[in-house]
């Protein structure tokens, strides 16, 4: 099912919730890989069984197989909605035409359109500038119309919304972008969606003011498709500052003391981040938004709390679905003793 036939609708309806991951690094003896690829899905199936409307996975250019393979498992074992991304930038098309099959067969329904941003040097870059096949997408615009027009309306397309403006339009050691810059990145995001996505998911923010500003400003421009805001409950103060600076976030003054006053105590922290979070979500969804996508960064505690804390889910552990319960426990799922095309 598509993400978007989900929670388009009733503004005066239920909020619904979902939640990112990351594909984890996975290394070692097979077994190893294999263990750690379980523990990951379950951790998934933990979290998506509060009531998800759906979970998305990032890309790993490097190991791209694992994200595939994890993205398939998501849907199929844990039985979340799964949306996939998918980066372009160094990616061949033959790459690209595989990775997008791929998922299709593993039964996703459900695509992240984005450049990507892998930094020099980096062992996720997916090859080098030299390896890039010309033909393929060079940027987010291309990969949508790309799927557009290979897979028609099959997929759900979703693509990433900056309400400080992309990266690259923030110069640094400035905090903005300037105003030419901030509009030039509507009029491309706009561009997106009239080429195919029909969800923007946004980049994290701590200032509820510029994410409801950027709303205003997507509808001045004409976008109309739903905005979903990304919400990062700061649980660490490495990631907080690896995410600040690699996303070129404005972070308030307020925010910033206490999370410099905290660092040295990660619970102090974690709770912190927890309680700016639950304040961030209460503010938007009195303005009328019914919608809330959590960065979870693979932890499962400082979303849950501050979905509880919303009155979204009780304290109870919901436990796994028994199809994965079963695959953990090496038994064979009924669903897989029987031929693919569903005959007794």
């Amino acid at each position: 099912m598509k993400v978007i036939d989900k929670i388009a609708g009733d503004h005066d309806g239920p909020v619904v919730f979902s939640f990112e991951f990351f594909t984890p690094k996975l290394s070692g003896k097979l077994e190893d890989r294999a263990r750690a690829s379980d523990a990951f899905v379950a951790k998934v199936a933990r979290m998506a069984a509060h009531g998800a409307a759906f979970c998305d996975i990032t890309w790993r250019p490097r190991d791209a197989d694992s994200t595939l393979a994890l993205a398939g498992r998501m849907q199929r074992e844990v039985g979340a909605e799964t949306m996939m991304h998918l980066t372009c930038l160094g990616m061949p098309l033959d790459r690209i035409d595989h990775a997008i099959s791929a998922v299709r067969a593993a039964g996703v329904q459900n695509v992240l359109a984005l450049r990507g941003d892998p930094p020099q040097g980096s062992p996720d870059a997916a090859v080098s500038a030299d390896e890039a096949a010309p033909s393929g997408p060079a940027c987010a615009l291309d990969l949508v119309e790309h799927i557009r027009s290979k897979h028609g309306d099959y997929f759900g397309i979703a693509v990433a919304g900056y309400p400080e403006a992309h990266p690259d339009k923030i110069s640094d050691g400035s905090e903005v972008a300037t105003v030419e810059g901030y509009e030039s990145d509507l009029e491309y995001l706009k561009k997106k969606v009239e080429a195919g996505a029909d969800l923007i998911v946004t980049q994290l923010f701590f200032d509820v003011d510029i994410f409801l500003k950027f709303v205003g400003d997507c509808r001045r421009v004409g976008i109309d498709c739903p905005i979903v805001p990304g919400i990062l409950p700061i649980a660490t103060y490495r990631n907080f500052q690896r995410m600040t600076e690699t996303c070129k976030t404005k972070v308030p003054a307020d925010v910033r003391a206490a999370v410099e006053a905290k660092k040295g105590d990660e619970a102090a922290l974690a709770a912190y981040g927890v309680e700016l979070a639950t304040e961030m979500c209460r503010q938007i969804l009195e303005k009328g938004m019914r919608e809330l996508h959590f960065y979870t960064m693979n932890r499962e505690e400082p979303t849950l709390a501050v979905l509880r804390n919303l009155g979204l889910v009780t304290g109870a552990d919901k436990g796994v679905p028994k199809t994965l319960a079963e695959i953990q426990n090496g038994e064979k799922a009924e669903s897989e003793k029987k031929p693919a095309n569903g005959t007794p």
